[in-house]
């Protein structure tokens, strides 16, 4: 037991663990719902003792304190994924945005692109062996535990012990926190009618035995909830939502039948409601692993019938996907969708799926467009695209000319839009 000495001599208080974080040093914060915001509070206390100090993450969600206007001259967040926290600061300049496939932010920090001086991260407590789970999110957490110069950990009881390739011991902590504090849950929403329509054309193409991958709102939700009566399915995804534990209680999801972790869900991150953190609690059928590994194309596609499900804010009539940008103002990043969406190309079997509903802005604007907004980024291009669904049907582009994509597009267009779609490819001469 000479780790427990160990770990009760790391123990301090939030302000003293912070307090080893230099000017000018470069940290990596652990997200999603493993945000550790105790000692995020309490480092942005020490605004007026610190300067340009580079915060680096993925998925921040709650209340950021150290992205406010006014904080950029201490902390400057470069962010590998934007969300809630820090978009209006990347969108006014406040912070910087890395655009990057999920499995590669890893080797960001193990390789010698972006050293790490200090990791805050969030853990479940220590087992009788002294190893702390990194519970709902693993990403790119180990890697900055086994790279950077200082760790300093926020040890919360509330955390779930998750299984798989996700525990760090005592001995890499420099100095930890303990904290009692329920995780931030994503709310129960009901799904749409429209989302409805894209989630049974969505399950429609679901093979019995296929492996899914699926990420968070409405749509995924109503994919999940059109599974019934589909048998045998496993689960390989970036990210774990209540439906996946739905469909694991409803029997439809089992991994008997997955040719790669068989009997496994694999994911490197979870985010939903209290009870599915509770379900996630030392149960076995559960592996989170690193984006390195759940988010390879070359991982991912071991797994037969593979059926990846990612969205888009638009595609234009050649097929390709904006998923990260609205015109020029960044609104997230490329996360995992190119890597599953070429990971389930190359399944035997696989189905690479952008599910979208036709319009935005109350059906206002149509999300299928003659060409992208200006400024706009392409997340996957128009040769990894290969099925297009929204609530009037299914596109299938892969193999298809400009020409051909054109048409299938707009036949699953709103019906609204599709004689002005029609006009612009008329206008082209290569269509």
């Amino acid at each position: 037991m000479n780790w427990l000495l160990d770990y009760q001599k790391k123990r301090v208080s939030a302000e003293a663990a912070v307090a080893l974080i230099k000017s000018g040093d470069r940290v990596f914060t652990s997200g999603n719902a493993a945000t550790p915001y105790v000692l995020l509070s309490a480092l942005a206390m020490r605004k007026h003792e610190l300067h340009n100090v580079e915060i680096t993450h993925v998925l921040l969600i709650g209340d950021d304190p150290l992205s406010k206007p006014g904080m950029e001259e201490h902390f400057r967040h470069n962010s590998l994924f934007v969300g809630p926290a820090d978009r209006e600061a990347v969108n006014e300049g406040r912070a910087d945005y890395v655009p990057i496939f999920l499995h590669e932010i890893p080797a960001l920090f193990t390789g010698s692109q972006m050293p790490l001086d200090a990791a805050i991260i969030q853990t479940a407590p220590p087992d009788e062996h002294g190893f702390m789970s990194l519970g709902v999110e693993t990403l790119a957490t180990l890697a900055a535990v086994n790279s950077a110069k200082l760790v300093l950990a926020q040890v919360n009881s509330c955390m779930p012990r998750t299984l798989g390739d996700c525990f760090v011991h005592i001995s890499k902590i420099a100095k930890l926190t303990e904290v009692s504090e329920p995780l931030p849950e994503l709310p129960a929403m009901s799904f749409s009618e429209v989302e409805q329509k894209i989630g049974e054309s969505v399950a429609q193409l679901v093979e019995d035995g296929s492996t899914l991958q699926m990420g968070i709102g409405g749509i995924p939700d109503a994919v999940l909830a059109s599974l019934e009566g589909k048998r045998d399915l496993g689960i390989h995804t970036e990210m774990v939502s209540d439906g996946v534990m739905t469909a694991i209680e409803a029997g439809i999801v089992t991994g008997s039948r997955k040719t790669l972790h068989a009997g496994k869900a694999v994911a490197t991150f979870a985010l939903g409601s209290s009870r599915l953190y509770e379900y996630l609690h030392n149960n076995p059928m559960f592996e989170f692993h690193p984006s390195h590994y759940t988010n390879d194309p070359f991982i991912i596609a071991q797994n037969d019938r593979m059926v990846a499900v990612n969205s888009a804010l638009e595609v234009d009539l050649t097929g390709q996907v904006c998923a990260d940008s609205v015109g020029q103002k960044i609104y997230s990043g490329f996360g995992g969708q190119v890597d599953f969406i070429r990971g389930a190309a190359r399944s035997k079997g696989g189905k690479p799926i952008i599910a979208m509903p036709a319009t935005a802005k109350r059906g206002e604007v149509s999300r299928i467009v003659p060409t992208l907004k200006r400024g706009a980024g392409v997340v996957t291009t128009r040769a990894d695209v290969h099925y297009v669904v929204t609530e009037f049907g299914t596109a299938y582009l892969h193999g298809l000319n400009l020409r051909k994509r054109a048409e299938a597009l707009i036949a699953v267009a709103h019906p609204r839009f599709r004689d002005e779609l029609f006009q612009s490819i008329r206008q082209r001469v290569h269509c």
